[in-house]
């Protein structure tokens, strides 16, 4: 087993771990022994999260504001909240209400220097006054996925018009946004957390199917920052929703922030589209078809259930860490025994598709399902989101 493999077996391994609910009989003693100290460690966590939010709010730590819309879009819990089709949904609508929009990002998984390069960069500050990668000028791409991020450069491809730069320094990145390509809207991905620009609006997405994960602050559980804190937001994005079933959360989110409007949305499938060509297939081609399903994301799950409520025969399901970066031998070997089990289709998730090499094996044709938001409730409250960002 090389390393990457084993990297990736003991992600799986605390993943699994830190999600799991508290179950002290069903497990082993070194087990319980590492709960526990996980458990400990998540209490010096949240101390570190509420005093660096103490010490912004006190204005000891400097926010830096750019002098034009910031809109932070984020959430509580470590992935999975489906963040990446929000934030097109926003830049998209900003940019048809005139807005010239950039979407910065850190970029994360992104190809990065050797360590040592990276350190001896830190050292000299010359990364203080390195531009941001540009993902896409507004006009055309600029960079792969892999230079980019799997997130910044989906955005890319699907917007237009749009500038994507990819930056730790986000106070940087927006700078860069308004001197060079002259945005007055920028839309921070994955922001919640990002304290030092200051943000206007502040957008928080919540996992209608597991809301907060087991309630515990990493690295016992995937919080971020302790539930309370979503008394910032200002909007409130129910995700993954059905439409039915909600109230219980809806109140509770209500108590936990009274002045915030809750939107509620699904991600609705549109169509499938061969990860190698333009070909693109209605969802009816589906229908009773024998797949093997290929994802690596944080939630499975639910890009799984989406194909078989489609009516997808799944023969096979490959599940591989958040963000990994697939290998042409691994496509290679799916492939073939997708094709021993008589598979018609390979589907993956867009995220997936642009992290999968170039091949020249097409005979198990690779789909990926895109997905758009559709938001079920609350839409007057998302156009007033809109239109307060537009008419600020």
């Amino acid at each position: 087993m090389n390393k990457a493999n084993r990297l990736d077996r003991l992600e799986q391994f605390m993943v699994a771990l830190i999600t799991s609910r508290a179950d002290k009989n069903a497990r082993s003693l070194p087990i319980r022994i590492l709960l526990k100290v996980l458990k400990h460690l998540s209490y010096i966590y949240y101390a570190v999260i509420q005093t660096r939010l103490w010490l912004y709010e006190h204005r000891i730590f400097r926010y830096h504001a750019l002098g034009c819309q910031v809109i932070s879009i984020g959430n509580l819990v470590v992935g999975g909240t489906g963040k990446t089709p929000v934030v097109e949904i926003f830049a998209r609508n900003l940019q048809k209400k005139g807005r010239k929009v950039a979407i910065l990002s850190r970029g994360y998984k992104k190809e990065e220097p050797p360590i040592l390069e990276r350190i001896i960069r830190k050292l000299t500050l010359r990364e203080m006054f390195e531009p941001p990668r540009i993902v896409s000028d507004g006009k055309k791409l600029l960079l792969d996925s892999s230079m980019s991020g799997d997130e910044p450069y989906m955005l890319a491809s699907n917007l237009s018009d749009v500038c994507v730069l990819v930056d730790k320094d986000r106070v940087k990145s927006g700078r860069y946004a308004i001197d060079k390509f002259g945005c007055d809207t920028l839309i921070l991905d994955d922001g919640f957390q990002y304290l030092s620009l200051k943000h206007m609006v502040e957008i928080v997405l919540v996992d209608k199917t597991n809301p907060f994960g087991n309630e515990h602050m990493l690295p016992r559980g995937l919080l971020r920052e302790p539930i309370k804190n979503i008394k910032r937001a200002n909007f409130i994005f129910l995700t993954k929703s059905n439409g039915t079933g909600s109230e219980e959360i809806k109140a509770r989110l209500k108590d936990l922030n009274p002045r915030a409007e809750i939107i509620e949305c699904r991600h609705s499938p549109r169509y499938l589209q061969n990860v190698y060509s333009e070909e693109k297939k209605d969802l009816s081609f589906l229908k009773d078809l024998p797949v093997v399903l290929l994802s690596g994301i944080a939630v499975p799950a639910g890009f799984e259930s989406l194909i078989e409520n489609m009516g997808g025969r799944i023969l096979d399901k490959h599940r591989f860490v958040d963000h990994h970066r697939y290998t042409q031998q691994e496509l290679i070997d799916i492939i073939n025994k997708a094709q021993r089990q008589e598979a018609k289709a390979i589907i993956t998730t867009e995220k997936d598709a642009v992290r999968l090499p170039m091949i020249n094996r097409h005979d198990v044709p690779v789909y990926f399902l895109r997905v758009n938001i559709e938001i079920i409730s609350g839409k007057e409250d998302f156009h007033d989101c809109i239109s307060r960002i537009c008419f600020h």
